[in-house]
């Protein structure tokens, strides 16, 4: 089904679930299990930590939660597939045992998303958009689960490397190839979301440009776009400072969670989802009634 503006609605399939999408504004809660990451590394490397953190932002009415073990700050050094495991499988293991909620894996390796997807995750988050490893549509294609395509500009010398592009043509361009991809493995339409990368190896201008333009990131209404801006350098850039508390990034972040739902965002990924929760009610009220 397809709005009048050309946003994707019916249902997001991933293995035996299916989530609703054109209802509101779907909330992708955040778990870090690394000691690194750019925003939260190091607070919920703990199982039992790990399980608070997700309990409370269930009650704070996140959809899914994203389960990752490595960092994508790009100063960090890559991890091997087995430390990732280590890392999640614990925190998948139990939060399978005590809720049911949709669970995405925030990973670009083919083993790890295995291993993830035999532990009942039911997406796979893939920063390279299918472009990392090259088992990777097969796997997922394999266990029905959903995919979630992002646009890294850092894979392909977009971005930063190159400030005069218009990468908003060139994130289509290669989100359609993460597309066919995906398809020509197997992967339903009805089980991809799209994902333009904001802070992937781009420019602040070019965020904001990404921005504007969430809907062509569903390819008239083929499929929901995802809007992960949290805690990332464009918020700083937002506020005008060097330098910005977290709660401040988290207050620019549920602002940015309603606008990017107001340019077509099906879901948006955060740190803290009471905050952009409770930005989203009024938009939700009005949009979608």
């Amino acid at each position: 089904m397809i709005t009048s503006d050309y946003r994707y609605a019916g249902v997001f399939k991933c293995r035996d679930r299916e989530i609703a999408i054109g209802e509101k504004t779907l909330v992708m809660g955040i778990l870090n299990c690394t000691p690194d990451s750019f925003s939260d590394g190091g607070r919920f490397t703990d199982v039992e930590k790990c399980i608070a953190q997700a309990e409370l932002m269930i009650k704070e009415g996140c959809d899914v939660i994203d389960i990752g073990g490595e960092a994508t700050n790009p100063k960090v050094a890559p991890i091997t597939a087995e430390e990732e495991i280590t890392r999640i499988l614990p925190v998948i293991r139990a939060l399978k045992n005590r809720f049911d909620i949709p669970l995405s894996v925030d990973t670009y390796k083919a083993k790890t998303a295995r291993a993830a997807l035999d532990c009942g995750c039911d997406i796979v988050n893939d920063i390279t958009g299918l472009f990392g490893d090259p088992e990777m549509a097969k796997i997922c294609a394999s266990y029905g689960a959903g995919i979630i395509l992002m646009f890294n500009s850092r894979i392909f010398g977009a971005g930063e490397n190159n400030p005069d592009q218009d990468i908003v043509s060139r994130a289509e361009e290669e989100l359609s190839r993460s597309i066919k991809t995906a398809l020509d493995a197997g992967i339903p339409a009805g089980s991809i979301m799209t994902d333009p990368g904001i802070g992937f190896g781009t420019t602040r201008q070019q965020d904001g440009d990404l921005t504007e333009e969430l809907l062509r990131f569903g390819f008239d209404g083929g499929y929901p776009v995802l809007y992960a801006a949290s805690r990332k350098r464009y918020v700083s850039y937002l506020s005008g400072k060097e330098e910005i508390t977290e709660e401040e990034a988290d207050r620019i972040t549920a602002g940015l969670s309603v606008t990017a739902a107001a340019f077509g965002a099906a879901m948006v990924r955060v740190h803290n989802v009471a905050a952009s929760k409770n930005a989203l009610r009024a938009f939700d009220s009005v949009f979608y009634g």
